[in-house]
């Protein structure tokens, strides 16, 4: 099957979340199952371009219509590890992806759905007729929209549309202009509430909404998140939408790349070790850990927290997991960063606070190689989030024998199996679950997950193989994303 993937991310070369992870990965596992997948990037200038081999200039004249001119761009193409790439690069005075980041201006709406009509018109004008155009998150929801009521009607009849959710708290709400400027006139057709207008501001449209409405499949990264977001706030006003279409939507768990997270082949860590070599190792790897943050050498558990610092991952209990784990006999590692300047100050002013404590570091900032030794040398990870559609961080925890306590919400409830109170059989329990988003909640996890380092070791252990057991690779969920690609071809 011929696939072609449309996003604003992919890792390593332009990654700001799991998004970029997610095409990645199962891009890889399609191309692995013996699928040709292409996929199509913006030309940011602050990607990594170290990570692209053989980059060359391979179109020079595409001409995209945007407003009532067209757009010079120039396409590029290269390997990303494996990956075949191509790279859409404006030359405009608006300078789209020329800004040092890849999000946060005000003008983000037309700067992606320019780039949604440039990939199009660039399969367009190659010739392009995959079998499946593949869809990441608002930035893209306008590609179904524009391949129905434009690039159909110019012979594009082939491709069907596959469009993934990965965060609905980002919609990407824009005004009316949007339309006029990629070429779709009818306002008061698109202005429609079975169709692009925002379920909350009825003067404005929904970009992640035109993904929902105008794809043959949707899905998003957990089946917990499918149901939270058909049945709860967490739909952020999309609920409705997703139930009016729900013969077409479904949750496909999302998976990690074990070439990249895998204790026993792990280069960044000193010691490598697997479910089957004993647990000896990975004691080795917690000594490691301590000797590189200048932790003392104790016998405690090391507790975690690595991720962004923000709201959705539960900024207040994170904070309270660090006090609680050092008043209960435990060292506390913290490795992440916000993009909220008040919750960054904040945490800073506490790694200040902290900073002589022999049983705590916090490391303000992302450190690719530090998160590798994090996983393998702590013995558990918390995860407080208010929600989390899918969750990378437990899913590689779990690989490398680190316990996760977690809140049970979206893709953290799929994958984490309380010790205790699952009703699951006890060789699948794997982890500590809280469902109150608040300190007692938390509290009470964390206490019990202590509790059993200190009083039954071997209990603990076993559930550190049970962990490291499960099978979080992208080989069921690419077998269910080809699935999906294999329903929509034939209808």
């Amino acid at each position: 099957m011929y696939i072609v993937m449309v996003t604003a991310e992919c890792a390593p070369v332009a990654k700001v979340g799991g998004l970029a992870d997610v095409v990645y990965g199962l891009a890889h596992e399609l191309e692995i199952r013996g699928n040709d997948v292409e996929i199509i990037l913006p030309k940011y200038d602050c990607m990594r371009h170290d990570q692209i081999y053989g980059m060359q200039k391979i179109f020079n004249d595409l001409w995209v219509p945007f407003y009532d001119r067209r757009i010079h761009c120039s396409v590029f193409f290269g390997f990303v590890h494996g990956r075949k790439c191509f790279f859409i690069e404006p030359h405009s005075e608006k300078n789209f992806f020329n800004r040092g980041v890849y999000y946060g201006h005000q003008d983000d709406p037309e700067r992606f759905t320019f780039f949604s009509r440039a990939a199009l018109e660039f399969m367009f004008k190659t010739g392009k007729s995959p079998d499946v155009i593949h869809c990441h998150d608002w930035q893209t929801g306008i590609v179904p929209v524009l391949l129905f009521d434009i690039y159909k009607n110019l012979g594009m009849t082939h491709p069907r549309v596959c469009f993934t959710l990965h965060n609905l708290k980002h919609q990407g709400v824009t005004g009316g202009f949007i339309l006029n400027a990629v070429g779709l006139g009818r306002a008061e057709h698109y202005f429609h509430h079975d169709r692009l207008r925002d379920n909350f501001y009825p003067g404005a449209i929904n970009l992640m909404k035109a993904g929902i409405v105008y794809s043959n499949f949707v899905t998003t990264v957990s089946p917990s998140y499918a149901w939270e977001i058909q049945n709860t706030s967490l739909s952020y006003g999309l609920g409705q939408t997703l139930n009016t279409h729900a013969q077409k939507f479904g949750g496909v768990l999302n998976g990690i790349d074990y070439d990249v997270w895998n204790p026993a082949i792990d280069r960044h860590i000193p010691h490598r070790y697997a479910v089957n070599t004993g647990q000896e190792k990975k004691y080795k790897n917690k000594e490691a850990l301590r000797n590189r943050l200048l932790l003392r050498q104790d016998y405690k558990p090391i507790v975690a927290y690595i991720g962004r610092l923000d709201h959705q991952k539960g900024v207040d209990l994170i904070r309270d997991s660090i006090f609680y784990s050092l008043a209960n006999g435990c060292q506390f590692v913290l490795l992440g960063s916000s993009p909220d300047h008040g919750i960054n100050n904040y945490f800073l002013s506490l790694k200040r606070q902290l900073n002589d404590n022999p049983d705590c570091h916090l490391e303000i900032g992302f450190d690719e190689e530090l998160s590798h030794l994090i996983y393998a040398g702590s013995d558990m990870i918390v995860l407080p989030s208010l929600f989390e559609p899918c969750g990378l961080t437990q899913m590689i925890a779990l690989k490398y024998g680190t316990v996760p306590v977690v809140r049970a919400t979206g893709g953290l409830r799929d994958t984490v199996f309380d010790a205790d109170y699952s009703s699951r059989p006890y060789h699948e329990r794997n982890g500590y679950v809280f469902n109150d988003f608040n300190f007692k909640g938390l509290e009470s996890a964390l206490h019990r997950a202590i509790g059993m380092w200190y009083a039954y070791p071997q209990h603990f252990r076993e559930l550190i193989v049970n962990g490291m057991r499960y099978d979080f690779s992208w080989n069921h969920p690419g077998r269910h994303y080809l699935n999906i690609y294999e329903y929509i071809r034939d209808k």
